[in-house]
C-alpha cells in the first residue's frame, strides 16, 4: 500500500511505534479490522465493538502474518511491532485519511436521503466504460466501512465511487474528511433519521457537510428536482451541476417511457459529453422513476471525467442490481420485488410506484420504518394513504409501526365514494412478526404475483424474500 509504512501509520495516528524499529520503514499489505481477514504483511486495527473486542485477536493476527496491530492498550510481553493510540476508532480513520491523500486517484462521493447505493452502483457502471473503478461495497458507508472501503484501492485504481451514509450533525464532516471527494453527489433531501436531524433543513445541513474537505476545485452534482437542494447555488465559487425532469438548468429527461418492471427509456439532453453528442437516449433495466435520476447522475458524472454519449448509455444499460435493492427475482410462483435493504417514507412511497407499474396482481409486503422520530405513526400512515392512490390489489403490513401503514390505506379507501361496491379493492392484512405473515404466505398470494417486500434494515425482511422464493403455489 503506497506511502503506509509503519512510522507513516505511527505518525498519521498520533500514536506510539512499539517493536523493533528496522521495520518502521516496512509497508503493510493491507488494512483490516476483522482478524479472520488478515493477510501476510497486513496490518489489523482493533477495534472494541458492541459484542467483541479485537483486542483478544492481536496474538491470533501476529501468528497469521500480520506486520503490526494498532491497539488502544499496552501489550506488555509483545516483541511483534504495534502501534499504541488512545482510540482505534479515532486511529482508523486517521489512517485511512492519510492512505486517501497517497493516492492519485478520483473520488466521488455520494449522499443523499434515498437512492445513493442505486445512484452508486449507476455512477460505478458508467464509469467502468473507461476508468479501473473502485466502489463502496455493501453497507461500507459509515465511519468504519468507509475507511476500510479506502484501504481497498490501490495505485491501479483510477476511480473510487464512495457511496457515505449518516444518522447525524457531524458525520458527514468526519466522512469527507475521509473520503476527499472531487465530485459530490447528492440525490435528494427526504424523511429519514428524523430522531436526530428533526427537519428536512437539518437533514440538508448534516448531507451538505460533505463540501467541508472536498476537492475544491471539485464538481458539484445536485438533483435539481429537490426543494432543498436547488437553493444551493454556490459552492467554493462554482455553481453546481443541476439533474432533473422539471429543473432544465443543466442536464435534464425527457420522452420518459415506463415499461414496468421491465425499466425505463429516457432522452438526456444537455449533457457536456467528450464526442459532442448532447442529447440521446438511454435504456434502464431496472424499474422506476427514481432510476432515471440515477441516469441524470451518472451522465452528469461521466460527462465530468470525459466520457463520451456511447459510453454513458453504453454504462447505464448495463447497470445490474443487487440485493435488497429494487431487486427482481422471478421464481416459477412469483415475480419479487426485493427491495428490503431498508426504507424510508420517500422510498417507501417510490417502491410502491414501482409495483404499481407491473402487470397482474399486485402485492406489497411493507414492514416498519425506523428512526423517524416524534411523527414516525403519521409518516406510516400517510405511506397507507399513498398506497390507496396506487390500485395496490394486496397490502400485508409486519410490525407495530408498519400497522399505521394499514390504518392509513383503509381509512383513504374508506372515503372513497361507492368503495364497498368498487370492482378494484385493496385485501388488507396485519401481522405482528415475520414468521406469522411467513404461515400464511400460500393463503394469500397465488401464482403470477408481483410482491415487493421493503421495511427498514432492522426488520431482517431477507427472511420472507427467501420464504416467497421457496414458495410453491
Amino acid at each position: 500500500m503506497k506511502g503506509m509504512t509503519l512510522r507513516a501509520v505511527a505518525q498519521a495516528c498520533h500514536g506510539i511505534y512499539h517493536g523493533d524499529e528496522a521495520f518502521l520503514d516496512k509497508e503493510v499489505s493491507s488494512v483490516t479490522t476483522d482478524s479472520r481477514k488478515i493477510e501476510k504483511d497486513g496490518m489489523f486495527i482493533a477495534i472494541c465493538g458492541a459484542r467483541s473486542d479485537g483486542h483478544d485477536y492481536i496474538g491470533r493476527c501476529f501468528d497469521d502474518g500480520a506486520a503490526c496491530c494498532v491497539s488502544q492498550r499496552e501489550l506488555p510481553g509483545e516483541k511483534r511491532p504495534y502501534i499504541q493510540v488512545e482510540s482505534s476508532l479515532e486511529a482508523l480513520k486517521q489512517i485511512a485519511a492519510f492512505y486517501r491523500r497517497q493516492l492519485d486517484i478520483k473520488v466521488v462521493g455520494i449522499t443523499g436521503s434515498v437512492g445513493k447505493t442505486s445512484t452508486k452502483e449507476t455512477i460505478a457502471s458508467v464509469l467502468s466504460r473507461k476508468y479501473r473503478v473502485r466502489k463502496t461495497q455493501g453497507n461500507f458507508n459509515n465511519e468504519i466501512g468507509l475507511p476500510l472501503t479506502v484501504f481497498t484501492l490501490r495505485e491501479d485504481d483510477e476511480i473510487a465511487v464512495l457511496e457515505m451514509g449518516i444518522s447525524d450533525f457531524g458525520e458527514m464532516t468526519r466522512l469527507t474528511a475521509i473520503a476527499q471527494p472531487d465530485i459530490c453527489v447528492i440525490t435528494n433531501i427526504g424523511l429519514c433519521h428524523l430522531e436526530n436531524l428533526k427537519t428536512r433543513d437539518g437533514i440538508l445541513k448534516a448531507k451538505t457537510e460533505i463540501f467541508k474537505s472536498m476537492n475544491p476545485n471539485g464538481t458539484v452534482v445536485l438533483n435539481g428536482d429537490d426543494d432543498k437542494l436547488v437553493t444551493i447555488r454556490e459552492v467554493y465559487g462554482k455553481k453546481p451541476a443541476f439533474f432533473g425532469i422539471e429543473n432544465r438548468e443543466n442536464i435534464y429527461a425527457k420522452d420518459i417511457v415506463n415499461n414496468g418492471l421491465e425499466g425505463m427509456t429516457a432522452v438526456l439532453c444537455n449533457v457536456r459529453a467528450s464526442d459532442g453528442v448532447s442529447e440521446f437516449k438511454v435504456s434502464i433495466s431496472v424499474a422506476g422513476e427514481h432510476m432515471v435520476y440515477n441516469a441524470m447522475a451518472a451522465a452528469a458524472v461521466g460527462a465530468e471525467l470525459g466520457l463520451s454519449s456511447r459510453e454513458i448509455a453504453e454504462g447505464i444499460a448495463e447497470l445490474e442490481t443487487i440485493s435488497g435493492r429494487n431487486h427482481i427475482i422471478k421464481t416459477e410462483s412469483l415475480l419479487i420485488l426485493d427491495d428490503c435493504y431498508n426504507a424510508n417514507p420517500v422510498s417507501m412511497k417510490a417502491a410502491v410506484d414501482v409495483l404499481a407499474s407491473a402487470r397482474g396482481r399486485k402485492v406489497a409486503v411493507l414492514g416498519s420504518m425506523f428512526e423517524l422520530g416524534a411523527e414516525e405513526e403519521k409518516l406510516h400512515y400517510q405511506v397507507g394513504e399513498h398506497i390507496a392512490e396506487k390500485n395496490i390489489d394486496v397490502l400485508l403490513t409486519v410490525g407495530a409501526l408498519a400497522s399505521h401503514i394499514a390504518r392509513g390505506a383503509e381509512a383513504s379507501l374508506q372515503s372513497v365514494a361507492g368503495y364497498s361496491d368498487a370492482a378494484h379493492r385493496c385485501e388488507i392484512h396485519v401481522f405482528e412478526t415475520k414468521e406469522e405473515l411467513s404461515d400464511k404466505l400460500s393463503l394469500l398470494l397465488k401464482k403470477g404475483d408481483n410482491v415487493l417486500v421493503k421495511a427498514s434494515h432492522g426488520m431482517e425482511f431477507p427472511y420472507i424474500v427467501k420464504k416467497l422464493e421457496e414458495l410453491e403455489l
